[in-house]
């Protein structure tokens, strides 16, 4: 794990699979991960893609290991937070992804930046702006997080998170929620209740994209990855089995295979 300065506070990251000096470039893959998750969530595709990728992976901030802010952390912030960290790494294009929160940051990204992105990966999301009582509800997570802690919510979610015939991957899910700070975990919440709508946007997406999504997941249903697929002119969707919200832990094969081929199509040469 590496550390930048940048924006005011610390951002931590996984840097995997970096060419040596003299070499070729790999090309670069970046992660974001979801709430109230960090960038541990993604070491079975750090591992698989490492020899083929430079494999970015950061901790959002307030999350992990990066500085926890207090108040609203809206997905501009997170977003120029990325810039900055790839700025400073000399990473000039990048295949994105990201998974929930993280792909909803990943679609603000592509607002921002669309020319730095070469391919969009969605997992688990969903790109519609907050109802009224979402906003609601999110606020009031976040006020409860500050005033509980994490635990009561870990405990409530850790089935829809995770499968619960998913075992190991439950564990592991649950013992990276408890580890969030509240702060960080609330102020993200404040931010995501005050997103964009992207469902235009993805209308626009110029780059190879792919959907995944669990087939058991009850956060973002199958019915919401079909339209994201259907909205993205050049999309796959891919429904991975006997798996929920984090299909990336709970089915790493599955989810890697899908992965490994939207790779191939970012880096075919385009027509």
């Amino acid at each position: 794990m590496a550390t930048a300065q940048l924006n005011g506070v610390t951002i931590g990251y996984d840097d995997t699979g970096e060419a040596e000096p003299h070499t070729d470039p790999h090309p670069t893959l970046v992660l974001l991960h979801g709430h109230p998750f960090d960038r541990s969530m993604w070491t079975p595709q750090r591992e698989a893609f490492a020899a083929t990728h430079r494999v970015i992976t950061p901790d959002l901030r307030g999350y992990g290991a990066s500085t926890v802010v207090p108040g609203t952390t809206d997905f501009a912030t997170f977003a120029e937070d990325l810039a900055a960290l790839l700025d400073h790494l000399g990473v000039r294009e990048f295949a994105l992804g990201g998974l929930s929160m993280g792909g909803q940051i990943a679609m603000e990204c592509y607002r921002l930046f669309p020319e730095r992105v070469t391919g969009l990966l969605l997992a688990d999301t969903f790109p519609a702006a907050e109802t009224p009582e979402g906003k609601a509800a999110r606020n009031s997570l976040a006020d409860r997080l500050l005033a509980e802690g994490m635990k009561g919510y870990a405990d409530e979610v850790r089935d829809k998170m995770v499968a619960s015939y998913n075992e190991e991957a439950s564990a592991y899910v649950h013992r990276m929620m408890l580890a969030a700070p509240p702060e960080g975990a609330a102020a993200a919440l404040r931010g995501r209740a005050e997103r964009p709508d992207y469902r235009a946007l993805l209308t626009r997406v110029a780059v190879p994209a792919l959907v995944v999504v669990g087939r058991d997941d009850t956060y973002t249903p199958v019915a919401d990855a079909e339209a994201m697929h259907a909205a993205l002119p050049d999309s796959v969707l891919n429904v991975v089995e006997s798996a929920a919200h984090l299909p990336n832990l709970e089915r790493p094969a599955e989810f890697n295979a899908a992965v490994h081929a939207w790779l191939a199509r970012v880096t075919a040469p385009r027509a």
